[in-house]
């Protein structure tokens, strides 16, 4: 029995419940908490606006939605255990995330196509690159949750360094300096047109320039008109040093943009 609208309510209760145990006196921990919850709802918004921009089914626009829902559910238990949400210092959040599905059924009424659809996205949402032994529809699914990821997470940072001078918190900056050099490596990247690697990054300033490089891994049409209209890599840039190796670096994000509009 293929996912309906009656399956998807009943998830986004369970995923609300389960979030809300997460919570607990400590107010750095609960604004953390909270910041993953809204992350999740800004993901979901962003499934649907892609998918109705791509004319998905409704079946689909389910199944995205649930991906959506669920991508980052191994955030919670990430910090509750480790205090972080650096994979390198901890774990593998997707496949913690697809652990604790798993330990609770939470896919039950799910067929065993929509399982691995839905399992396949998570794995991959935060993976350097895509596979490629997978089938097209499963292939469409990751690259579908990692453009809607990307579009949250863009906006989750902005929206943090517009507060980050009263409060600082260093789960959010993977516990990076606030140093005003940046490294030749993550420079290099954006000019070659790639993402930057999570381990060259060195500052702040170098997890500023990984997130604009983000631009070249996006997929879809629709994911680079979000970026031009949201204003997301002007946003992160004003946050940067003024150097001629920044500004010649991210014109090559702002270029490969406009190249693919």
């Amino acid at each position: 029995m293929a996912m309906n609208r009656k399956h998807l309510t009943y998830l986004k209760k369970w995923f609300a419940d389960y979030v809300a145990d997460f919570y607990t006196e400590d107010p750095i921990n609960n604004s953390t908490i909270r910041l993953k919850e809204k992350h999740t709802e800004g993901v979901c918004r962003n499934m649907i606006l892609l998918g109705s921009a791509l004319g998905l089914s409704d079946q689909d626009m389910i199944l995205a939605e649930i991906m959506g829902l669920f991508h980052d559910v191994g955030r919670f238990k990430q910090y509750a255990v480790y205090g972080t949400f650096k994979d390198v210092d901890s774990e593998n959040h997707a496949m913690l995330g697809l652990r604790q599905m798993a330990a609770h059924k939470v896919l039950a009424g799910c067929n065993r196509d929509e399982k691995r659809w839905i399992a396949k996205a998570i794995a991959f949402h935060n993976t350097m690159t895509i596979p490629e032994d997978q089938d097209e529809r499963t292939l469409f699914f990751i690259r579908l949750l990692r453009d809607a990821d990307k579009l949250d997470i863009w906006r989750v940072f902005i929206d943090y360094y517009k507060v980050r001078d009263k409060r600082v918190n260093a789960a959010v900056e993977i516990g990076l300096p606030d140093d005003p050099a940046f490294s030749p490596s993550v420079i290099a990247a954006l000019n070659n047109g790639c993402f930057a690697r999570i381990q060259d990054l060195k500052t702040l300033n170098d997890f500023k320039l990984l997130q604009i490089s983000w631009v070249f891994d996006l997929n879809f049409i629709p994911s680079f008109r979000a970026v031009k209209e949201r204003k997301y890599i002007e946003k992160i840039e004003a946050t940067l040093p003024h150097s001629k190796e920044i500004t010649a670096a991210v014109k090559h994000a702002h270029d490969y943009m406009e190249r693919r509009l």
